[in-house]
């Protein structure tokens, strides 16, 4: 009975690993951990051409498309679009909610969207039609 109790405490552990290592994109060059142990962390620069009204992330019409999932400074946001401008992201629910989300990393100096949270997934640049996928 305690081998089980353990084999289960394992498991779980690895599930909480698994979890939380998906949290990020691994070779996302956008984040980087600076010396002293502090993030900095780059978001998508906002085109030059001028754009409408940012989509508040409480509308539920504005993720129609699915949510990009975009490294903060606060942290990995939900957003309604790439460039993660104020009001437009809520919290990740990645892990606790499945939901159509593409990922927006920066690999090569290129902003891209990838299918999963992973730069070896389906990584389009951002100016390109995406591959959503429900996770």
């Amino acid at each position: 009975m305690k081998a089980v109790r353990h084999v289960l405490a394992l498991v779980a552990l690895g599930l909480v690993v698994t979890t939380a290592s998906a949290q990020f994109v691994k070779g996302n060059e956008a984040v980087k951990v600076m010396p002293d142990g502090t993030k900095k962390v780059e978001t998508p620069p906002l085109p030059s051409t001028t754009l409408g009204a940012p989509c508040a992330a409480d509308n539920p019409a504005c993720t129609a498309s699915g949510w990009r999932m975009v490294e903060t400074p606060e942290g990995l946001r939900e957003c309604t679009e790439i460039y993660a401008r104020p009001g437009t992201c809520r919290a990740s629910t990645f892990g606790t909610e499945k939901r159509p989300r593409l990922w927006i990393v920066k690999t090569r100096g290129q902003w891209m969207q990838c299918q999963l949270p992973d730069i070896g997934s389906k990584c389009v640049s951002t100016k390109a039609l995406p591959y959503s996928a429900i996770q």
